[in-house]
């Protein structure tokens, strides 16, 4: 049987136009992209007029907390939450219990993805260090023969520089990009959001934005000189941005990411102590917030990630600040950029394929899934003219740890094709 997905408008990284055209799917393969497609048989046709047809999301920074941290999110539920959101692929983070540190846990977490339904879209990365420690590092080459696509210690930095720089030196050598989680822990101290006038308003603790700019500058300079792919995550700041830009543009292999709760979020709205807004690094200024979305449209951030980070309602009950750090985020991005940014025209469509599908993929050294003839038929159908309400019915994370619990917002994921089959049709 073939479907026929009818006028169509197809977005692509090429261009921040959409173009209107039927997409022909057979088995696992788009047959045709054409206008006005004719004279098929045995066809299901699949009205798409008026929604947008764009390339599976992919994020490269996902926690699924398996193996150790199931009552939060384990591989099967963060997979239905990333495919409830359009998401076809993701990269696991490796701050799990035990950490995934060694051949053994990296053959055993990709074990679990494979029995998911995006089973061949989920990656996994591995510590940096043994524990996530900082102290000694983990073991990079079983990792990597496991298949291990990353390494970072997500969660903390690693302190000493020479380990760091040891690190550096085995990822360049195996082809592993490095991925940095910023900060001074002795300037973040016991800090829970970020450190100015709000913080002193509510009583609680800083965090300065200097943590992690200073983090930055030097896990860049350690790149610069072991010549190692280096990622940075979950970029805050402007002067931060700033650091990269002018890393980037001196050569250095530097790429980052930034998170859709860092581009509408900032630490004003953390006025009630709700702790749904509370992350690390934590929310900045609204001066950030437009520098970030700037950088963003002029392409100095090569990834979208969410840092999806499941946490039950118990330990996010508790007061601002002894509740964890971390929002979910796969089910609620791609809804949420269109409603604040494609919706307003401050974002197109072509950047959100480049920065959400393709570039991740490249970054990983996958190849894209673009809607073209003979591609690989993985895809998303949205409805601009719908809306989503992100309640409990709705979501599939175990965890609902989200400021947008119980919004509404314009847009809707209408139908999510993976590898040729319909695993989300609404």
């Amino acid at each position: 049987m073939k479907r026929l997905y009818r006028n169509a408008q197809i977005a692509s990284e090429d261009s921040p136009q959409l173009q209107t055209a039927d997409v022909l799917v057979e088995g696992t393969q788009i047959i045709g992209v054409a206008a006005g497609i004719t004279g098929v048989e045995n066809v299901e046709i699949i009205d798409c007029s008026g929604r947008i047809l764009l390339p599976g999301l992919f994020d490269i920074h996902v926690h699924a907390r398996e193996p150790g941290q199931e009552d939060k999110e384990n591989i099967a539920t963060c997979a239905e939450a990333a495919i409830n959101g359009g998401v076809t692929g993701f990269v696991m983070m490796p701050n799990t219990t035990p950490a995934i540190d060694n051949a053994g846990v990296v053959r055993s977490v990709l074990e679990s993805a494979r029995r998911t339904r995006i089973g061949a879209g989920i990656y996994t990365s591995g510590a940096i260090t043994k524990g996530r420690k900082g102290e000694e590092l983990a073991g990079i080459a079983g990792m990597k023969a496991a298949g291990c696509v990353m390494l970072t210690d997500d969660g903390y930095a690693v302190d000493n520089p020479q380990v760091l720089r040891r690190a550096m030196e085995y990822a360049r050598d195996f082809d592993l990009p490095l991925a940095s989680h910023c900060e001074v822990k002795a300037l973040s101290g016991k800090g829970c959001m970020h450190e100015g006038k709000i913080s002193y308003a509510l009583g609680l603790p800083g965090i300065p934005s200097i943590s992690e700019e200073i983090c930055i500058s030097r896990d860049i300079r350690l790149a610069e000189y072991t010549g190692v792919h280096l990622n940075i995550q979950h970029v805050t700041t402007a002067e931060g941005m700033g650091t990269i830009k002018r890393a980037k543009d001196r050569g250095i292999r530097v790429t980052c990411e930034v998170a859709p709760h860092h581009l509408m979020f900032n630490h004003e709205h953390i006025g009630d102590y709700d702790t749904n807004f509370k992350m690390n690094p934590p929310l900045r200024t609204p001066e950030d917030n437009a520098a970030l979305l700037q950088g963003l449209k002029d392409g100095w951030f090569d990834v979208i990630a969410t840092d999806h980070a499941p946490h039950t309602p118990f330990e996010k009950n508790q007061d601002f600040a002894s509740a964890p750090f971390g929002i979910t985020g796969l089910e609620t991005a791609l809804v949420s950029l269109h409603d604040y940014y494609i919706a307003k025209g401050i974002l197109d469509w072509g950047l959100i394929v480049k920065r959400f599908s393709a570039e991740p993929r490249r970054l990983m050294k996958l190849a894209p899934v673009p809607v073209k003839e003979g591609g690989v038929a993985e895809f998303v159908v949205f409805n601009p003219a719908r809306s989503t309400t992100f309640n409990h019915e709705f979501m599939k994370s175990k965890s609902v740890n989200t400021p947008f619990l119980d919004k509404t917002l314009q847009g809707m994921v209408e139908r999510v094709v993976y590898r040729g089959e319909e695993l989300v049709a609404r």
